[in-house]
């Protein structure tokens, strides 16, 4: 991909962005907390879409208009790369994936893992997901007649990890997922904590801080290591995404992916894979409860459609507000609610220049809440998604919950699939109630999650009164 960099007249012509007082390095090592959507909401209606200010040692950019990320993630990709602090820390578990990899092993490995994410391929893997589907909806059931609340995040989490598992990597999870649920938790909070206090070294003192992110990390490892020695052991019996990677041969050199490479791949897609949807599905059951028209319109459209029977691939069209709802609960609550970059040369985005050496932050969160594109930008509405002109005028990058340009997730239709599908089993039957009556409060770690297990009784779906709870 070649550069499109403003030319030097051009960046001279251009104006210096503002923003507010600096972040000294001093609150940064004693760990800065706030509310990220209300800072860089208040940011952005103080200095407009570009904004500059100092965090730290470095100078970042927030930006905060569809233009500008369109700049960012599509027009002059190249210049905004992944040498950034976050991704440096990311690749301490993840490696030199998908996720956190760029330039030509990026475009190698995007290559190699596509065909695995195919519309035909995905549709195949539908049958999976909503056998998983089914096995927790039996759950549920049982859970229902004894009354038990459930704790969403970790019954989302459990399923969608199966279905990775079983989609991706042909490979039985469930007697290891709480295992990796638990790596997973240790690991999330230290890289969110690591980066946001400036603790860039690697995690090698003999403190208990780092011996717990080494074994969480070898916990991974191991189960990921297992899962690829099962494979090779039963070579050609499988026709998914692991097994794809490790046929694959480089154009060049004939050379397969060493092991390395095939557990930053599995790894990449084990947790980016079942941890963003699960939370989508979190925060979407949360919300539903919250909005009980919303809901009701909802098994309404399941009813008609469904009947009570399982939802296939082939239903999905026939499911519009189900798929809607879906959207609507990624754009109030997307779990990759952060996008960095580090600008590589001097350019101009919207007008305002940016040095080289700068940290670019975009934050979908920010974006698909702005009035400028967004009626009601508050409020919970999966009519909209109904709307197919609005859907036209709406600027590309003013919606992007898996990112966008060349480095758009290879998984996006995969996870729409999958949460369409869950919904659709699990909400024709059921009709999540929130215990303590709150919507949960967002937790900004690597992802944004509910705070807390966001616990909910599993009421009946016929059952439910459909009316708006108060806001709380």
């Amino acid at each position: 991909m070649e550069h499109v960099n403003a030319t030097p007249a051009q960046f001279q012509a251009a104006r210096e962005a503002t923003g507010p007082a600096p972040i000294p390095l001093w609150r940064v090592f004693l760990g800065y907390r706030t509310d990220p959507l209300e800072r860089w909401t208040r940011i952005r209606s103080q200095h407009g879409e570009v904004a500059r200010y100092r965090f730290g040692l470095s100078d970042s950019y927030l930006i905060s208009s569809a233009e500008g990320v369109r700049r960012i993630l599509q027009e002059n990709a190249a210049n905004y790369t992944k040498e950034h602090g976050s991704y440096k820390m990311l690749r301490r578990l993840f490696g030199n994936g998908l996720l956190t990899s760029e330039g030509s092993f990026w475009l190698r490995q995007r290559r190699l893992a596509q065909p695995a994410f195919h519309r035909e391929r995905i549709s195949a893997m539908a049958a999976l997901m909503g056998s998983a589907a089914q096995d927790t909806l039996r759950d549920w059931q049982q859970e229902a007649k004894s009354g038990t609340a459930v704790a969403m995040v970790d019954e989302m989490s459990r399923l969608t990890l199966r279905i990775v598992g079983d989609a991706l990597f042909g490979t039985a999870l469930a007697q290891r997922s709480a295992a990796v649920a638990a790596a997973w938790q240790v690991l999330n909070t230290q890289l969110s904590e690591r980066f946001s206090r400036m603790r860039l070294f690697p995690p090698i003192l003999p403190t208990r801080y780092d011996r717990e992110f080494r074994e969480a990390r070898q916990t991974l490892f191991d189960i990921v290591d297992a899962i690829v020695a099962e494979r090779r052991a039963r070579s050609g019996e499988h026709q998914d995404l692991l097994a794809m990677l490790m046929s694959a041969r480089d154009e060049g050199t004939g050379e397969g992916m060493t092991d390395r490479q095939l557990r930053d791949e599995v790894i990449t897609m084990l947790l980016a894979g079942h941890e963003t949807t699960a939370i989508g599905l979190a925060w979407t059951w949360a919300l539903l409860d919250r909005h009980r028209t919303a809901a009701g319109q909802l098994h309404a459209e399941l009813a008609q459609v469904l009947g009570g029977r399982a939802p296939r691939a082939e239903d999905i069209p026939s499911l519009p507000y189900t798929r809607a709802v879906i959207s609507e609960s990624l754009r109030l609550h997307p779990p990759a609610y952060i996008i960095n970059r580090r600008v590589q040369a001097n350019d101009v985005v919207c007008g305002c220049r940016v040095y080289q050496g700068g940290s670019i932050v975009l934050s979908p969160m920010l974006v698909h809440r702005d009035p400028a594109y967004w009626d009601r930008p508050g409020e919970f509405a999966p009519e909209r998604w109904l709307d197919a002109e609005f859907e036209r005028r709406r600027p590309r990058f003013a919606y992007m919950p898996f990112g966008g340009g060349p480095h758009q997730c290879i998984g996006s239709a995969f996870s729409m699939m999958e949460a369409t599908l869950i919904l659709a089993t699990l909400a024709q039957h059921f009709a999540p109630v929130l215990v303590d009556g709150k919507m949960p409060a967002p937790e900004y770690l690597v992802l944004a999650r509910p705070q807390g297990e966001v616990r909910m009784r599993l009421e009946s779906s016929a059952a439910a009164q459909v009316s708006e709870r108060p806001a709380s």
